[in-house]
This record gives structure tokens, C-alpha cells and sequence, in this order.
């Protein structure tokens, strides 16, 4: 009788065990930490990728089979985690390097979370990266795009978006198109912001132009916090470039738009490295004095019925009624992209999440981004990331370049205000 008496206690012990698994699975949570700009000169950024990473949880958690063939949409949370919800925990980087490296160690060491995205900034992006190589955690990132993020040797650290060298080609082939067709092109400004993003994307159209035997006949260097820009305005407008790349956040975006103006200054052709150009802040504060600006972008919202356009229309419930644009969507792609890998891992073990990873291979009907698919290769880049050239018309951003992607030709000179 005591027998039977201790393996009832053991069974029933047993299955309490079992059900107790079980309601774990189901109450399971994956913890990702998020670090943005929220505060700061580039919070509107940083607002912007919040809505975005939120509306990319809602889908997850929810599920939306409407959305075609794009991963970890289809079901109520994580199949690979038995219908795991996912979490994010945002953190403020500031603005700041140092901000940004202390965030990603309070997301590690006291929120636990399994994996890292952001920074938005790339000089953030590297300092908060190498928290989450020190202790082991896989850290993707959607869209900053300075050369040496994935030059460090780093084993954790994956970066979905085109990067700066990608651009710089886009940038050159456009231009030499633009010559051929009668523009001229061959005295080029760069203007850019010196933390790391500004000086590592100048650095690089320098050296591929140059490669190129194109010279960069100025390149002007300014502080990204900085309230008065009319000095460096003065020497484009001295030197008259026939083409003028500005690599800037949405504070000096703005600045500079309105400098031009006041100053009278507009050259024949103003192509903008994305980041603050994008930024819907900037195109509500002056894009009627930048018209005709070109931008590169990876981005488009498709036409009523498609992903984008669905998502887009969650998206803007979240944004204020701000529509995705490009910096945005390539920060939900990047999250959606480690998700769908802790989903595959079927664990939250960091150890087999960055497995995963190493193994994604995504097709471009499984991407809200145009690119040619997602693959990292040793460094952690993905090798096949793409992108387009666009133009402000004053309302829109309309592709232009490849003319296989052109909805309209570009249209000569910038228009300005």
C-alpha cells in the first residue's frame, strides 16, 4: 500500500511536471533588447524605428497570413517555440556612444534578453555591438551602414542593410548614367557629419570614385550637433560643384535645407545618403525645399492588397499616420530576420540562435525590402543586399534609377524650393 502510495506521488508529481512544461511553452516569452535614439537630435529616427519594431510584434504575435510568403507571420507567435510570444525592450542610446554601450549591458546582464538590434547611429551600433560580442549575445542590425561594423572580426554581430560600399557603387553607376545622357558630373562635393557613419560613407565614395578616376573636388567635414552651417554652404556655393552628396541625420538635414534657402544656393544635382533625408520629420519640416533631391533606398510601398501596403497600414497607427520609409522598413526587415532565425533555432540558447543565423537564406518573395535575398557571410554581412535611386517630388519619393526600376526619369536640375 505505501508503494502504490509513493508512485501515485511520483506520477502524479510526474504530470504535474508535464503540464507545468507545458504552460511554460505556452507563457514562454522571447526577450530581444532594441536600442534607439529616443531622445536626442536623431529621436525622430529613433521614434520611427520604435513604431517599426512594434508593428513587426504585432504581426508576429497575432499573425497575418495575408502577408504572402514572409516568415513568422502566419501563426499566433513562434511555431519553432510552441507558439512563444515575443517581447522587446527598448532603450534610450541618446544620441551617445557611451549611452548606447552602457544600454546593451543593462539589456544583457539585468533584462536577460536573447538578442540585440539597433543602433540606428553607426558610431552606437559599434560600441553597443561589442557589448553583445563580449558576452555571447547575437546582435542584428537593419541599417547602419559604416564600413568597419563588419570588419572587427565580430562572431555575434549580423547586418542585414546594404552598406556603404554598396551605396558608393549605386552612387558612381547612377552618375556615370547621368553623364552619358548629358549631365554634368564630374566636379563632386561631399558634405557629411563626422561621427562614424558621416566620415565612413565619405571615406568610401572617396576611395571607389577615385578608383575610378573621379575626383572629389571638396569634402566638407561638419559637427552633426552643430546650429550653424552657413560657412560650409559659403564654400559650395564659391566652388560650384556640378553635383553635391550630403551625408547627414534629420537636425542637420533640416539645417542645411534651410541654409540653402536663406542662402540662395542650389546646385545642378543634390543626391542625399538616406538617414536624415528619410526621415519623415525632415520631409514635413522642409521638403518643399528640397525638390528634386535624390536618395537611395532599398524601399517601396506596393500597391493596395500587397505586404507593404498591409503592413504600411499598421505601421501608420503606431507612427502617428507617418507612412514606412526606408531607414524604418530596413530596421522591421532586420528584426524580422533574427526572429525568423530564433524561430527556425527553435531555442532562445544564444549558441544556436547565431547557428541559425549563419544559415539564414531568405528569398526576396520572403522580404518587405527589394533586395536579392538574405545571406551573411563570415563577417556577417548579407551579401544580398540592393538598392535603388529615388527622387523627391515634393510630396513622394519616386524611383528613378535602374531604369528596370524607374516608375518616372529623373528629372534635371534640383529644383530646391
Amino acid at each position: 500500500m505505501k508503494l502504490q502510495r509513493i508512485l501515485g506521488l511520483l506520477s502524479a508529481a510526474a504530470m504535474s511536471v508535464v503540464l507545468a512544461g507545458a504552460a511554460s511553452a505556452q507563457d514562454k516569452t522571447v526577450k530581444i533588447g532594441a536600442i534607439f535614439p529616443l531622445s536626442g537630435n536623431a529621436a525622430s529616427a529613433g521614434v520611427h524605428a520604435k513604431a517599426a519594431i512594434e508593428t513587426a510584434v504585432e504581426i508576429i504575435n497575432s499573425g497575418n497570413p495575408a502577408l504572402g510568403n514572409l516568415p513568422v507571420t502566419k501563426n499566433a507567435g513562434l511555431k519553432g517555440l510552441g507558439g512563444a510570444k515575443v517581447e522587446v525592450v527598448f532603450a534610450d542610446n541618446q544620441g551617445s556612444p557611451a549611452v548606447g554601450q552602457n544600454q546593451a549591458l543593462r539589456l544583457i546582464t539585468e533584462e536577460k534578453v536573447v538578442a540585440l538590434t539597433g543602433a540606428y547611429q553607426s558610431g552606437i551600433t559599434l560600441t553597443a555591438s561589442a557589448i553583445a560580442e563580449k558576452y555571447g549575445i547575437p546582435y542584428v542590425n537593419g541599417e547602419s551602414v559604416a564600413a568597419n561594423l563588419t570588419e572587427r572580426g565580430f562572431k555575434w554581430f549580423f547586418r542585414v542593410t546594404p552598406v556603404a560600399a554598396d551605396f558608393a557603387q549605386i552612387y558612381l553607376d547612377f552618375l556615370k548614367d547621368m553623364k552619358a545622357g548629358g549631365q554634368k558630373v564630374d566636379n563632386i562635393a561631399l558634405v557629411h557629419e563626422n561621427t562614424e557613419y558621416g566620415t565612413s560613407v565619405a571615406n568610401v565614395i572617396t576611395s571607389l570614385f577615385k578608383q575610378n578616376g573621379i575626383a572629389i573636388a571638396q569634402d566638407i567635414a561638419y559637427s552633426a550637433n552643430t546650429t550653424d552651417v552657413q560657412s560650409q554652404v559659403l564654400q559650395l556655393k564659391d566652388k560650384k560643384p556640378d553635383v553635391v552628396i550630403m551625408i547627414s541625420y534629420t537636425s542637420d538635414a533640416i539645417l542645411y535645407a534651410k541654409t540653402f534657402q536663406a542662402l540662395d544656393y542650389k546646385p545642378p544635382m543634390m543626391i542625399a545618403d538616406n538617414a536624415g533625408y528619410s526621415d519623415p520629420s525632415t520631409l514635413k519640416a522642409v521638403g518643399k525645399q528640397i525638390q528634386g533631391i535624390f536618395n537611395r533606398s532599398s524601399f517601396a510601398i506596393g500597391a493596395a492588397g500587397t505586404p507593404t501596403f498591409l503592413i504600411n497600414e499598421i505601421y501608420k497607427k503606431k507612427s502617428g499616420g507617418d507612412d514606412l520609409d526606408d531607414t524604418a522598413a530596413r530596421q522591421m526587415q532586420g528584426f524580422f530576420v533574427l526572429i525568423e532565425a530564433i524561430d527556425r533555432a527553435g531555442s532562445t540558447e544564444p549558441a544556436k540562435i547565431q547557428a541559425a543565423l549563419k544559415a539564414t537564406d531568405l528569398k526576396p518573395d520572403q522580404l518587405i525590402m527589394g533586395y536579392k535575398g538574405v545571406k551573411f557571410d563570415e563577417k556577417g554581412q548579407n551579401v544580398l543586399a540592393a538598392g535603388l535611386v529615388i527622387q523627391w517630388d515634393g510630396e513622394n519619393y519616386v524611383p528613378v534609377w535602374p531604369k528596370q526600376l524607374a516608375k518616372t526619369a529623373p528629372v534635371f536640375p534640383y529644383k530646391g524650393w
